[in-house]
């Protein structure tokens, strides 16, 4: 409780911006991800988390430690790009 005063609503800013993607196949971008991004299509946004689903399993990261969110770039056909990390 005292940590998100002392953040003044920057969590809220994060978790407004992550609930445009809802429904969308998105790139999470972590600071403590081993692979340094997660992909999944956002589920849901709740309080401080994103609840993404890849091929059948659901899994929850923290919004404290996401750093960017991206829709998965397609191409003008509409494939999916491939992407270097």
């Amino acid at each position: 409780m005292l940590n998100r005063k002392r953040n003044g609503g920057k969590d809220k800013a994060m978790e407004e911006l992550a609930r445009q993607f809802v429904g969308k196949e998105c790139i999470i971008y972590t600071v403590t991800s081993t692979d340094s991004s997660i992909q999944g299509t956002v589920k849901d946004v709740t309080d401080g988390g994103i609840v993404l689903e890849k091929d059948g399993n659901v899994e929850a990261v923290n919004l404290e430690y996401v750093t960017r969110i991206r829709e998965y770039p397609r191409n003008a056909k509409g494939k999916k790009k491939t992407i270097v990390f």
